[in-house]
């Protein structure tokens, strides 16, 4: 069992190896060099390794037999598998998390959401960065409200495998995710766990229709 430093410098390892893969600069199907990434990170390979296993049973890296692991290239089946498990999970979380979640956090959210959709229309667009950072604010708050410390860890796992389909290039979705997300905080805010449940539950079939819609464009 690792102590505590290197349990610390291992989740450090874990948070910025994720980032390079949901930001994109870690590519599906690149292949991950343990050497390189310890010197990219400032790091020794010994945390770095724990990391790469970490985020191996997650199914984020997967590995590719003496050629080690590589970033797992989402296949929108693995994709719609997922959603359809959050499907299952997450509105369940949010009727558990109605009235527990801080109104302080639920305000500053909102505060962004209203940000982002005042914004979606100047050239450029939305930052993807902050999107990412205002959904996963959301959506984790809701986890960790739900009081379930193993349910929380699944939804966050299922979230990262479906922040791999790059839903943020689909700009027509900003506002509408937006107003989903809004409707959602309203509910926890009233503590009204059946509304926080049908609304979430909302939120992620027109995810899940957004990209079926696109599919069928191309």
């Amino acid at each position: 069992m690792l102590n505590l430093p290197d349990q610390r410098l291992a989740l450090q390892a874990y948070e910025q190896v994720l980032e390079m893969i949901l930001s994109g600069r870690a590519r599906p199907g690149e292949l991950v060099n343990e050497r390189r990434l310890a010197e990219a990170l400032s790091m020794s390979r010994t945390p770095v390794r724990d990391a790469l296993l970490m985020l191996e049973g997650e199914g984020l890296l997967v590995r590719q037999g003496s050629r080690g692991l590589q970033v797992k290239a989402m296949k929108v089946e693995d994709f719609m598998e997922a959603l359809q498990i959050r499907r299952m999970l997450e509105p369940e979380v949010a009727r558990l998390a109605a009235g527990r979640v801080d109104p302080g956090v639920l305000d500053a959210i909102a505060a962004r959401l209203d940000a982002l959709m005042a914004g979606a229309g100047r050239a450029g667009g939305a930052d993807r960065e902050e999107v990412r950072a205002v959904d996963n604010g959301l959506h984790g708050a809701i986890a960790d409200a739900a009081g379930n410390a193993q349910l929380g860890a699944i939804i966050r796992t299922l979230r990262r495998q479906t922040q791999m389909f790059d839903l943020r290039s689909l700009p027509e979705r900003l506002v509408g995710t937006c107003g989903e997300h809004l409707a959602i905080i309203a509910a926890l805010r009233a503590g009204d766990g059946e509304r926080a449940a049908a609304a979430m539950r909302t939120h992620l079939e027109q995810v899940g229709a957004s990209i079926i819609a696109r599919l069928s464009r191309l």
